[in-house]
């Protein structure tokens, strides 16, 4: 009996616990309170120029969308937020969406659902990809818009009326996935209320999505590198048998597979790249794999390579003389130079065989948009 209520009292301190450190990451970063003025900012938009909170004064309604390039909501609402714009830009409506993360603060592996991170630049592609038709402003570099409004996740939409008074702040709506239909518009509501001059019915709601990225977290990117560096480097033999069983792919993951040699300058120069796509789409339905063409009796040598990129990925050496056959099991519409890249999907399918040097964000892309990946969850 007194075991049972160490142990109650143990679950008790420690739910406690939980629920304090959410408490208290909420308070760090308080959300502005319904009624609040707009807070002032000044910040770069993706077309270059700087917007300000006057920028907008023509508009009766402003709405406010902190979101990013990564997270797997925010792409999920992109589109919904195209919509949104081009459906209010007649009633004297402005969307205006700010990235409110530290590209510094985010891990290799919390970009498992992207091609790109929540940087300035990457910001521009993005919004270039999507065709965006609102303004897209850039807070990373030090986060006082954000610390101003008090985001909870990406996305989290701020609404102010004509006076600039904060009359709604919450999520778009309550389904995330686009293919789903919603049942509950509540930024639409909201809009539509205050361009019927009514009160907000509903003026807060909860929101779902990444938290935001604070320059604090700084500690958390360190920690992630120190564990990779931990993490076992191995090189096995395979031969020509094994490389078409890995062809087949029968492991329900989307493979990519780099085929390189140390002697090649080409493979050495690109192979981070290959290192840094394994930490972020790992922990999906991926797994990336390489095969070193060097000679058997240069093996230490490349596992020598292999331990300094950190490739703690499934590597393998081809065991057999005769490269030809190598290359005929691979493609047979490889003409044999170095450095070749495939991605392969659950079943064989072959979605992309080229030699010479990847382009890293066109591989990152063609990752998570194949339906074994994807960008949603």
């Amino acid at each position: 009996m007194r075991g049972k209520i160490l142990c109650s009292a143990f679950f008790v301190l420690f739910f406690f616990g939980i629920f304090s450190s959410f408490a208290n990451a909420a308070d760090d970063h308080p959300t502005l309170p319904i009624g609040s003025k707009a807070p002032g900012f000044s910040l770069k938009c993706v077309d270059g120029k700087t917007y300000a909170l006057a920028s907008f004064n023509k508009y009766n309604i402003l709405v406010i969308i902190f979101t990013c390039n990564h997270c797997p909501t925010a792409q999920a609402y992109e589109d919904r937020i195209i919509q949104l714009t081009k459906d209010y830009k007649s009633k004297n409506v402005a969307v205006v969406a700010i990235n409110p993360n530290d590209p510094a603060a985010i891990r290799l592996d919390e970009l498992g659902y992207t091609d790109m991170s929540d940087t300035y630049a990457e910001m521009k592609k993005r919004a270039a990809q999507k065709k965006f038709n609102f303004p897209y402003l850039y807070d990373g570099a030090t986060q006082s818009t954000a610390r101003a409004y008090g985001p909870a996740a990406t996305p989290h939409v701020f609404i102010f009326d004509k006076e600039r008074k904060l009359r709604y702040q919450g999520r778009i709506d309550d389904v995330e996935k686009p293919t789903k239909t919603p049942l509950n518009f509540d930024t639409r509501n909201a809009i539509d209320e205050l361009l019927q001059n009514k009160e907000v019915t509903i003026k807060t709601t909860k929101v779902f999505g990444c938290s935001i990225k604070w320059a604090e977290k700084s500690d958390w990117i360190k920690k992630g590198a120190e564990e990779w560096a931990k993490e076992p480097v191995n090189l096995d033999t395979i031969d020509e048998a094994g490389v078409k069983e890995l062809l087949k792919n029968n492991s329900g993951k989307l493979r990519l597979i780099n085929i390189w040699a140390t002697w090649c300058g080409p493979c050495v120069v690109e192979f981070p790249e290959f290192v840094t796509m394994n930490r972020m789409y790992r922990g999906r339905d991926f797994e990336f794999i390489s095969i070193c063409l060097d000679d058997m009796d240069k093996k230490d040598k490349a596992l020598k390579f292999l331990k300094e990129k950190q490739a703690s990925n499934k590597n393998y050496i081809f065991d057999i003389d005769n490269k030809y056959a190598f290359i005929e099991a691979i493609d047979p519409r490889w003409p044999g130079a170095l450095p070749y890249t495939l991605i392969v999907e659950p079943g064989g399918k072959i979605i992309y065989g080229e030699q010479n040097i990847i382009d890293p964000a066109k591989i990152k892309r063609l990752i998570v948009d194949d339906p074994a990946i994807g960008r949603y969850y």
